[in-house]
Parts: structure tokens; sequence; C-alpha cells
């Protein structure tokens, strides 16, 4: 027969595991809540407004490039090789003036709007044809960029189908009136697509409560406008 203090020991145990149990499955549905919402509202966003088929674009006269990062030798990754190709169809099938590409300079051998640059010029694009954006470090300071120095009021933004429902809903917070163009050239593996879906729910909590509440100013600089009024 068990003795009153082990039995009150257990009971006590078995409260405290009851306890945790319940505060870890409040602590998953309050976090999943925080970190779901945000990205139905942007994928709301986004309905009707990412296309796959580059004829059933409309014409707009620029189409904005977003960074995803560099190989070790400083050459486009895959993810954003697709992305310039991307917008080299849209470019030759005549449905933008201008290739806005937007990226992370902050590091002297870090260039991503460099090496877009020369990988889109390689494609047969005029280089007089493509802007430049070395601040665009995240996707935030890229449409806020593209508007309040490039002057940009309408664009094709540019980067996989993971990605354009963020991208879509802050440009067009940003007042710039966006379509998307779906940029997935390729086959990426599932356990890509599993990590950017996954690192995509807290960027959009980020991006949410940039667009809605903190309203940060990236870095600036003198206006360049793509085109004179």
């Amino acid at each position: 027969m068990k003795s009153p203090q082990k039995k009150n020991k257990k009971l006590t145990l078995k409260k405290c595991f009851g306890f945790l149990l319940k505060a870890f499955i409040v602590i998953s549905l309050l976090a999943g809540f925080f970190l779901g919402l945000p990205r139905l509202i942007t994928q709301i966003t986004a309905i009707n407004k990412i296309e796959d088929d580059v004829s059933n674009l409309p014409e707009k006269k620029v189409a904005i490039v977003f960074g995803a990062g560099l190989n070790s030798d400083g050459s486009v990754t895959r993810v954003l090789r697709d992305r310039v190709d991307a917008a080299a169809a849209i470019y030759f099938e005549g449905k933008v003036e201008k290739i806005l590409v937007s990226g992370d300079n902050r590091f002297e051998y870090y260039n991503e709007p460099g090496a877009m640059y020369e990988y889109a010029v390689s494609l047969g694009i005029p280089g007089e044809d493509i802007i430049l954006d070395y601040a665009g470090r995240r996707t935030y300071d890229t449409c806020y960029r593209a508007k309040e120095i490039f002057g940009v009021d309408e664009a094709i933004l540019v980067t996989q189908n993971f990605h354009l429902p963020r991208a879509l809903f802050l440009c067009n917070n940003m007042d710039i009136s966006t379509i998307g163009f779906n940029a997935n050239m390729s086959y990426y593996l599932k356990s890509s697509r599993l990590v950017w879906n996954a690192r995509e729910l807290p960027a959009t909590l980020v991006a949410v409560v940039n667009a809605w509440i903190t309203h940060p100013i990236p870095v600036l600089g003198d206006k360049e406008p793509i085109f004179s009024e």
C-alpha cells in the first residue's frame, strides 16, 4: 500500500504535467493564429493578382525583381536566376519597358543588384533598361524605395509563388498598382519549398506590422525617377 505522501506527490506531478500540456496547447494555438492570420491576409490580397503565363500579363512600365541571395562566387543563386529569367521573358514579350533589380549591397563583396544586372545583360536585355536598387535589403525596403526613390506607380512583381503574396501586399500598401508573375522556372526540392513557406510565416507577420503599424523608413537617398514627367 502506497503512503499518502507518495500519492500526493504523484498527483501533484500529474497536475503539473496537465497544466504544462494545456499551456503548450494554448501557446501553440495563439502562435498559429498570430502567424497564420497575416499569411491569410496576404493570400487574400493576392487573389486574382498572380499570373503564370506571360501572355496574360497586362502591360506596365516596370518589372520589379526582388533579390534572393548570391552564391559564394558572387553569382546569382538558382532562385534569383529564375527571377531574372522570368523578368527577361516579360521584357521580351513587350510587357514592360524597364526592369528594376533590387537587392542587398551593404558589403563590398556582396552585390545582389550588380549580379542581377550582369546576368540580365547576358540574356540580351539592354543595360540602359535595367535600373539598380542597391538598398533593397528586404521586401519592405524594395517596395518602399520603388515608390519613394524611383517613382514607380505600377509594376509587375517578379518572384516565386511562395513570396508573391507578401510582395503584393507590401507594394499595394505603398500605393503601387501591381500584379505578380510567378518565377517558378525550375523544379525546387520539396524540402526547400517547405523551408521557404515556413519562413514566410514570421516574415509575413513582420510585413503586416510594418505596413499597418510601425511604418519604418528604410535607407533612402536622392530621388531617381525611372521615367521623367
